[in-house]
């Protein structure tokens, strides 16, 4: 459900995936949905968008005025090897995500809820692994085990932000770097029907924020640091394939907490179609 794949598309052939799902946390739901549409340039080289929409409802406080454009995302992958044609190695690609400020951010006024967007700009280099094992039933059961790591820019911000800051805030923000850990299984019950865990670990330094405060004619210094974080998370799926060019998937991601993390249940539904 996670983990993205370490194979790359056939030249000439494009995937669509779109995702719905809905982050549940104590005091908010945040509904979204994310698009991956791929395309396969040559054999060993994949490159796509993957657009984000979103809209918030906050228990006690106004909701998003509408759904709003999150950040996109334009991806690159260039496979290594392939398993088991090539090499006894696993399949192993290097991935590029550059993610793209297009959601709004700050000036949010009275609704905080509209920010769907970090407004920086995100590099991730990822390190994508896959390999799959006939188990004694006859059955395939197929791994993946993904790294990455993701840099930011800082970001001009003025007013309400998703940041935390007011109205009357002038300055910057540094979203902290991270890194990602996602090794998944998937194991076919029959042709059509796979069931799927992930496992999952985040590690994130923490953004600062820092700028001024403006009242009348009095300006005040103002810094603000979230502190580092870690997140610990599962997610069980079950897919199943029409054909072998479409499929319908649905899982759950349990963020279950760690350090300076709020827990959170995301259902979600995605639809896969290659061709």
């Amino acid at each position: 459900m996670l983990a993205n794949s370490a194979a790359t598309l056939p030249r000439g052939h494009f995937l669509v995936e779109p995702y719905l799902y809905d982050v549940s946390s104590r005091h908010s739901d945040g509904y979204g949905s994310l698009t991956y549409m791929l395309y396969g340039i040559s054999d060993r080289f994949t490159a796509g968008l993957v657009p984000v929409f979103g809209y918030t409802r906050v228990a006690g406080g106004a909701d998003s005025s509408g759904v709003g454009a999150g950040d996109a995302s334009v991806l690159m992958q260039y496979r290594l090897t392939q398993f088991p044609a090539e090499s006894s190695l696993p399949t192993i690609s290097i991935q590029l995500q550059e993610t793209l400020p297009t959601g709004r951010y700050e000036r949010l006024g009275d609704r905080p809820t509209d920010g769907q967007g970090g407004g920086a700009y995100v590099t991730a280099l990822a390190l994508n692994t896959q390999t799959w094992f006939w188990l004694p039933n006859g059955r395939i059961l197929r791994m993946r085990f993904n790294v990455s790591q993701s840099f930011a820019k800082t970001t001009r911000i003025e007013g309400v932000s998703v940041y935390g800051t007011d109205q009357a805030f002038s300055g910057h923000a540094r979203p902290g770097n991270a890194s990602f850990v996602d090794a998944a299984w998937e194991y076919s019950l029959t042709r059509n029907w796979v069931l799927a865990l992930d496992l999952t670990w985040r590690h994130a330094h923490g953004t600062r924020v820092s700028g001024y405060e403006s009242s009348g004619a009095k300006t005040n210094p103002a810094q603000m640091d979230s502190g580092a974080s870690t997140a610990f998370g599962f997610a069980p799926a079950i897919e199943y394939n029409f054909s072998p060019s479409v499929g319908l998937l649905f899982g759950v991601r349990v963020i279950t907490g760690g350090h300076n993390t709020e827990r959170s249940v995301t259902p979600a539904l995605a639809l896969n179609f290659v061709h």
